[in-house]
């Protein structure tokens, strides 16, 4: 038994020898990070220790280029997926902040309104608190409040074209 182990440490130990820098150059070739593939290379081997009871000089090469596909395979496919992860990630974030901001910049345009519209004269803040707020059309306006259309819409564009002066002044 103490023969077996000795064997296949020595065999180990020469297929390292003879078939390092191949492996290495073929994982460096698929992989541009040097340390990355110098890693996946120590890892080739360390697998390879796990067929040492299969292992053949004669089948050694192919064992290695095997495991090595494999590895870089797996790899690849882990890059990729955390390359996913990362642009997903920052898209979710980066469409938070955005909603964030926004969201915010709505409120404070909300406030901006409000604050002007109670500056209003009785009868147009009425009215335009009738149609922004409660989505009063003229017509309705016109009756619950019993003037002329003339004078809502008089009073709406007033009221509005003041409110878009007042926020562009403060935004």
């Amino acid at each position: 038994m103490g023969n077996t182990i000795n064997h296949s440490d020595t065999l180990l130990a020469t297929i390292y020898e003879k078939y390092h820098a191949d492996i290495l150059h073929y994982i460096r070739y698929r992989i541009t990070h040097k340390y990355e593939a110098e890693d996946l290379t120590q890892d080739v081997f360390m697998r390879l220790m796990d067929c040492r009871q299969m292992l053949r000089p004669e089948t050694a090469r192919f064992f290695l280029y095997t495991i090595a596909r494999n590895i870089v395979i797996d790899y690849i496919r882990r890059y990729y997926k955390r390359q996913e992860i990362d642009y997903y990630l920052h898209e979710t974030m980066q469409t938070y902040s955005n909603e964030t901001e926004e969201s915010i910049l709505a409120n404070d345009i909300l406030r901006l309104e409000y604050r002007k519209m109670k500056t209003f004269p009785k009868q147009r803040r009425l009215v335009y608190y009738l149609n922004r707020y409660e989505e009063c059309s003229v017509p309705e306006i016109s009756d619950r409040l019993n003037l002329s259309r003339r004078t809502v819409e008089n009073h709406l564009f007033i009221g509005r074209k003041e409110i878009r002066s007042y926020v562009k002044k403060s935004v």
